[in-house]
């Protein structure tokens, strides 16, 4: 196979079908929420299996869905558009090396495995407050309350927002009345704050199997020459897997404030990826 041919080559079936069914649900994301209001990804979305919202399904459910839409930017496709680029740039040589079935087995492999490694990372940040909700249904008065509040309320949304709101003002009102039953109102609203904080987690996109994608190709073609958009140099493909991994890990581990992006979802494709192309060598059907 000539890795060097026109990036703008034929599409192969399964590249071409998961394109397809991508931008069918990001079109539906779109649709759906601009004419009734509603949030596909909430249903469709990967929750922690802690939430409420939690299916099993979407574990690969959310591979086809992408941001649409933000307050402040309004109707979002780059997120979309970069993941399908690279599954259009570097997915058909790879199926064309593996066969549709191996590839999609790799395709689907790795995006599991992805949101696997995010979902761990993620019990890591709910995991403290987690204990301090416990600790405070189980500890509750006024002074347990205001500290939980202070150290551990975070309100992900603006319902939630507007339930703490709501809550301060009635507990409020109580507290000096009826103190019992304003502990007994504080419970509610700290176990509803559980629920919807859990449930506040959502990732979509198939940036995880399209990070095992990247991977495999600087493995079967790593002297392959890529360009680079910005600097416009020319790299080997297997330098170029090394330093965006790099860059993967120094941002998970950092964690900056305000990034959205799933990094720990992205290593964990090519983790995932690593794992099964080793095993398949060891099997003797790496190629």
């Amino acid at each position: 196979m000539n890795v060097g041919a026109s990036p703008f080559g034929g599409l192969t079936p399964a590249v071409k079908n998961l394109i397809i069914i991508n931008v069918i649900f990001y079109v539906a994301s779109l649709v759906f929420f601009s004419t009734f209001g509603f949030r596909i990804e909430d249903y469709l979305g990967l929750h922690l299996p802690t939430a409420e919202s939690f299916n099993p399904f979407q574990l690969v459910s959310y591979m086809f869905l992408h941001a649409y839409f933000s307050p402040r930017e309004g109707i979002i496709f780059f997120h979309l558009f970069f993941n399908m680029f690279a599954l259009f740039m570097f997915g058909r040589n790879l199926e064309m090396v593996w066969g549709t079935k191996r590839f999609l087995v790799y395709y689907f492999v790795t995006g599991i495995g992805a949101a696997l490694i995010h979902i761990g990372t993620q019990y890591m940040e709910v995991a403290p407050v987690m204990q301090a909700i416990t600790h405070y249904l189980n500890n509750s008065s006024t002074e347990t309350l205001q500290a939980f509040l202070d150290q551990h309320y975070v309100p992900r949304s603006m319902a939630m927002k507007q339930n703490y709101d709501q809550f301060v003002e009635t507990y409020n009102q109580l507290v000096s009345t009826n103190p019992d039953k304003a502990i007994a109102i504080s419970k509610e609203f700290v176990v509803q704050y559980r629920n919807s904080y859990l449930d506040s987690f959502v990732t979509v996109g198939a940036s995880g199997a399209v990070f095992g994608i990247l991977l495999a190709f600087g493995m079967l073609f790593p002297n392959a020459q890529l360009m680079l958009l910005f600097p416009p140099i020319p790299i080997k493909a297997k330098y170029f897997v090394i330093i965006y991994g790099l860059i993967e890990l120094f941002m998970g581990v950092r964690n900056f404030a305000m990034d959205n992006v799933a990094h720990w979802a992205h290593l964990g494709g090519m983790l995932f990826g690593f794992i099964l192309i080793k095993y398949w060598k060891n099997k003797g059907i790496y190629y």
